[in-house]
């Protein structure tokens, strides 16, 4: 009975350090990849798998279309370094430009981006 609580104790151990990486943490809902030379972050998605991101068009390395779709309500698009959220335009992005969907918001460098208008 006294083995009960040290075998608890390490199985927490092992699903928390496999549940936590830093393109996966599972435990705060926070998925991370690079997305067309961008780090690209999606809170509250809670999957123990994260699909890569995908080159839809263009050579690797190149400012083609790039598409991450970690969860059903976040599908990140840059496409010649134009950021598209769920459809939804938010302009260019600059070199190496941080990008967070964060319970609905959209952030570029840690600050709100707004929605632009259609041309």
């Amino acid at each position: 009975m006294k083995r009960r609580p040290v075998v608890c104790a390490g199985l927490c151990i092992v699903l928390s350090c496999v549940a936590c990486s830093k393109s996966n943490n599972l435990l705060l809902g926070r998925v991370e990849a690079q997305v067309g030379g961008h780090t690209v972050v999606v809170t509250d998605c809670y999957r123990t798998s994260v699909p890569k991101p995908d080159l839809v068009s263009g050579p690797v390395g190149s400012a083609g279309t790039y598409r991450f779709v970690p969860c059903r309500d976040a599908d990140v698009t840059i496409s010649a370094e134009r950021l598209t959220v769920n459809g939804q335009a938010y302009g260019a992005l600059a070199a190496a430009d941080t990008v967070a969907v964060d319970h609905g918001k959209v952030l570029i460098n840690d600050h709100e981006a707004r929605v632009v208008a259609a041309r």
